[in-house]
């Protein structure tokens, strides 16, 4: 299943259906349905402008996807005739854990309100220049064992053989699948997803084996329960610097910008004076981060930003794609005249993988 969920990599999690009535689609044949509310000029050209605040880094200037860590077109034509509102909203919102998807929403650390939010969502909707279609949020009945055996061959080099992900997403992200709806994964698999990997399945599997991978891919989300969000207090400039009695790290930087794990590691156990900076949506940062750091995301006001952050000491910014939010970040204090700076090369999954200690923020 080559690639299926790269294209739904931002709507394939935390997202639900439309729940739009008791109609069942068939598997070929989906009735268009009315399209979402219209913008207002004035609401039109904020989403523009926040798309490329917030969205363009990863998906593109010209949503044409996959300009950083694989992040999906947000031009595919079946992925807004199935996925709006809520299956863009909610990973918009709310993200994708586990992945470099971060929310969005104020609610949860994000920089927009729930108004900008459902404004973005039906811009990008808008853009798309397609209709919806009506699928129904009925259960997909099919045999659990064929699909494990067709997901097999199929789809578990891409995505991996317990749905982990290889050079794919992860189909197994339970709490993607806990908010889908049935016919949302088999629209996807049966008509894939137009400019990006994902092929339209509809020609190369047997109808009823789209059903019976549908539920295989249902059953991977037993046992997901939601985690409730404790926001911590945004740290102040007082504690920007780590151990600030310390001695400076004198890292040996690659290419003259990267610092491996390993070294970085070495330095904070070794009570080095460092200022770390966790340049993903703040949300994310909420989650998990790495101890000691602060959430400056790469859509920060950095011209704001000089008089708080200090120039005389060891700036390492770090992201989650692995390097394209913190290469950005130091990019532009550079350019504001900070030398001293750097990027984790393996960037926060890299670091977790490896074993060292992250601080979770989620009870």
């Amino acid at each position: 299943m080559a690639c299926l969920v790269r294209s739904l990599a931002l709507s394939f999690a935390f997202v639900s259906l439309i729940a739009v009535g008791p109609e069942v689609a068939s598997a070929q044949d989906y009735e268009t349905i009315p399209p979402p509310r219209k913008l207002t000029k004035a609401q039109s050209d904020r989403a523009a402008a926040n798309y490329q605040k917030y969205c363009a880094l990863c998906h593109g200037v010209n949503r044409e996807g996959y300009a950083n860590d694989h992040a999906p077109s947000l031009k595919s034509e079946s992925l807004f005739q199935s996925g709006v509102p809520h299956a863009v909203l909610r990973p918009l919102s709310y993200g994708r854990e586990g992945t470099a998807m971060g929310g969005y929403l104020d609610e949860v650390g994000g920089p927009l309100t729930l108004d900008e939010t459902w404004d973005l969502t039906y811009w990008l909707f808008w853009e798309s220049g397609v209709d919806r279609v009506r699928l129904s949020t009925e259960p997909v009945h099919g045999d659990v064992g064929r699909g494990a055996a067709v997901y097999q061959e199929n789809c578990a080099s891409c995505h991996g053989v317990n749905g982990e992900g290889v050079d794919a997403p992860a189909l197994g992200n339970q709490s993607a699948l806990a908010h889908n709806t049935d016919e949302f994964i088999r629209f996807a698999i049966q008509n894939g997803r137009d400019g990006t990997p994902m092929p339209a399945w509809r020609d190369s599997l047997l109808p009823e084996d789209i059903d019976n991978v549908t539920a295989f891919l249902r059953s991977r989300a037993s046992g997901w329960t939601m985690q409730k969000p404790v926001l911590q207090a945004m740290p102040t400039p007082d504690e920007y610097i780590i151990n600030p009695n310390g001695e400076d790290p004198g890292f040996e930087l690659s290419d003259g910008r990267y610092v491996s794990a390993k070294d970085l590691l070495t330095a904070l156990e070794g009570k080095k004076r460092l200022v770390l900076l966790d340049t993903r949506v703040t949300s994310v940062w909420q989650r998990v981060h790495i101890e000691g750091s602060i959430p400056i995301p790469y859509y920060t006001d950095f011209d704001k930003l000089m008089s708080d952050l200090p120039k005389d000491v060891q700036i390492v910014a770090y992201c989650s794609c692995p390097r394209a939010a913190a290469d950005s970040v130091i990019n532009k204090l550079r350019r504001r005249g900070y030398e001293n700076t750097a990027v984790l090369y393996e960037g926060i999954f890299g670091w977790m993988n490896m074993g060292y200690p992250v601080r979770r923020i989620y009870r």
